[in-house]
Parts: C-alpha cells; sequence; structure tokens
C-alpha cells in the first residue's frame, strides 16, 4: 500500500507586522535591512484570542472547502505543535470536536518544531502501511509570537504564526517515498523557552539584553542564533546527501528542492554549500515569514500552485531539537 499527499491548505492570520512597524519601534533597523538579511518583508500574527486550535481549525476548513474533501471520511488527526492550548488535553482531541469529524477518528498531538511536517508525514505514512487509517489529517500550528519577548527585534523579525492542513491518504497527487531523520538533544538550549514546564514551572523571567540590544527574558523564546546556523550548516548537507543516496539519486535528478523556510541566508548559504541549482530551489518567506512547522507545506501549496511541484521534490526540515528530517515526495 502507498502514502500519497492528495492535498494541503492554509491559514494565516490577519494581523500583519510589516518591517516597516520594526522599524518603527526599532530605528537602528531599517525595513530595507530587514528585508535584505531575512527575505522578509512582512509576517502574519495570531490575535490575542486566537490559538493554535483556532487556526487549525481555519486550516482545515480550508482544506474542506478548497478540495471538496468530506470530513467524515477523515479517520486520524496528527497535530504538530509547540504552542498547544492546554498541557492536557490535547489538541488534536479538541480539534475533532470542533471540526466535527466523527468520534472513530484517531487524534493525537506530536510536540516538534521546524522539522515536525516531515515527521509527521513518517507518522501518517506508518498508519497507512499498517493499516490503521486512510485519511489522516496532518496539521501544523504554531504561535511562536506569543512565545516572543515584544523588545526581542531578532525574533521578532523572523517568526510568523500560521497553520497548514494536509491530507495523507492512499491515493493523491504525491507519493511519499523513503525518509531520512535525526536528532541532536545536545543542542536542546540554543532554542527554547525554558519556563512554564515541568522542570521550570514559575513564570519568573527577568529581561536581560544581550551585546545586540535583544531581551531575553526565560520565560519568552530564546534562539541562539549562531549555534543554529553552525548546526545546520553542519548537519543539513549530510541529510540532503543521505536521502539522495537511500533513493540512489544525485542532485540532478531533483526537480524541485523545498526546504524548512528558515530566513533567506541560512536557505541561499545551503543551496550554495549543497550544490542546488537557483531555479530548483523554491522559496516563500517573504510575505508570511518562518511559520516553523508550517512553512514546508506552505510552500509546496504553492509551488504546486505553479505548477513547480513536478517529478522528484526533496523536502527537508530543520531547526528546534535538534533535529532534522527529509523526504522525497514522487509526482
Amino acid at each position: 500500500m502507498k502514502a500519497k499527499i492528495k492535498a494541503i491548505s492554509y491559514y494565516l492570520p490577519a494581523d500583519v507586522l510589516s518591517n516597516d512597524s520594526i522599524n518603527n519601534q526599532f530605528p537602528e533597523w531599517s525595513a530595507d535591512k530587514i528585508s535584505e538579511k531575512t527575505g522578509i518583508y512582512q509576517r502574519h500574527i495570531s490575535g490575542k484570542d486566537e490559538f493554535s486550535s483556532d487556526m487549525a481549525c481555519n486550516a482545515a476548513n480550508k482544506l474542506f472547502e478548497e478540495h471538496s474533501i468530506d470530513k467524515r471520511d477523515i479517520d486520524f488527526i496528527l497535530l504538530c505543535t509547540q504552542s498547544p492550548d492546554y498541557f492536557l488535553p490535547t489538541t488534536a482531541c479538541i480539534l475533532q470536536n470542533k471540526l466535527g469529524i466523527p468520534t472513530s477518528c484517531g487524534a493525537l498531538d506530536f510536540n516538534l518544531g521546524c522539522s515536525g511536517f516531515v515527521y509527521g508525514l513518517a507518522l501518517a505514512k506508518g498508519l497507512i502501511i499498517a493499516g490503521i487509517a486512510k485519511n489522516i489529517m496532518l496539521i501544523t500550528s504554531e504561535t511562536y509570537s506569543k512565545f516572543i519577548h515584544p523588545r526581542d527585534k531578532s525574533n521578532r523579525t523572523i517568526f510568523g504564526d500560521a497553520a497548514a492542513a494536509t491530507l495523507v491518504s492512499t491515493e493523491g497527487i504525491a507519493e511519499i517515498m523513503d525518509f531520512e531523520l535525526g536528532t541532536d538533544g545536545s543542542g536542546a538550549e540554543n532554542l527554547i523557552v525554558k519556563n512554564g514546564g515541568m522542570r521550570h514551572p514559575l513564570i519568573n523571567g527577568k529581561d536581560k539584553e544581550d551585546q545586540f540590544g535583544n531581551i531575553h527574558n526565560d520565560d519568552k523564546l530564546f534562539m541562539e542564533g549562531s549555534k543554529i546556523f553552525n548546526f545546520t550548516n553542519e548537519a543539513i548537507p549530510r541529510l540532503i546527501k543521505s536521502i539522495l543516496k537511500k533513493h540512489s539519486l544525485e542532485n540532478s535528478d531533483i526537480d524541485l528542492y523545498v526546504f524548512h523556510q528558515a530566513n533567506k541566508f541560512i536557505l541561499n548559504h545551503l543551496r550554495k554549500k549543497i550544490g542546488i541549482e537557483e531555479n530548483k530551489f523554491y522559496y516563500f518567506l517573504k510575505d508570511c515569514g518562518n511559520t516553523v512547522s508550517s512553512t514546508v507545506p506552505i510552500a509546496l501549496y504553492e509551488a504546486i500552485k505553479e505548477k513547480k511541484a513536478t517529478g522528484n521534490v526533496l523536502i527537508a526540515g530543520f531547526g528546534v531539537g535538534y533535529s532534522w528530517g527529509s523526504a522525497i515526495l514522487k509526482f
């Protein structure tokens, strides 16, 4: 039995944070400087009372409407989020009720960030191959903006909120081939929200200013940018080499590369280091920023719409954890 991507839709919140708005708050960072460095011109921000389940519902309903999918056919929900509505219950269970999907449906959350979509496809394929489910709705939904300190200008320029819904089934537009997955938890503290869990339950962090004028607080998102870059620089070229070898393919056999849309600087660096032709490398972050686990499905949706997703498409996600994953999609 084969597992295939049948359809993708996504949702962006209504509120927009533009580079001009960031520049107004931080005059030393011009809008042009931000866009030149990151490739991002604006990012969408979830509303004060808008949370991961709300965005996930919007993405799922768009999936049903855009692709004429009957919600009664969904027999499993996989939700990738690091910003769940609650510690418990599972947000995927809340989604089943909100969406009116039959109670015979399985549902679970998994906590993973920028590699989450690739891992989610691996889980979905496993459920199909094992005969456990036939129509799996894989949702990625993050409200990272709620983790970011208002005076952390670096992270505010990069991250946006979004949700994407992908139907994985036994038939569809792209067969999901083999995977390469990896983990290195030694880098956990380089991208972390330290307070709020069981190990550090109290929300009592103190503001600290770094050498670049960013404010950090253990209650908020912390990212050690240089170490994240070094990790990506070392791990991702190896990942791409491994996934190509597993499929007995060369770089030239890949028709399109869709990487996690971290920021344009990192993407350009990886593209050149791996030796990928620019016309085979897909970018989609200008108007939404780094949406964590939703970057790959959003980029895939747009690539499909532009008729650029054909033949062999290599997807790759990497980041928080550290974690990384790649797969080949055959269109």
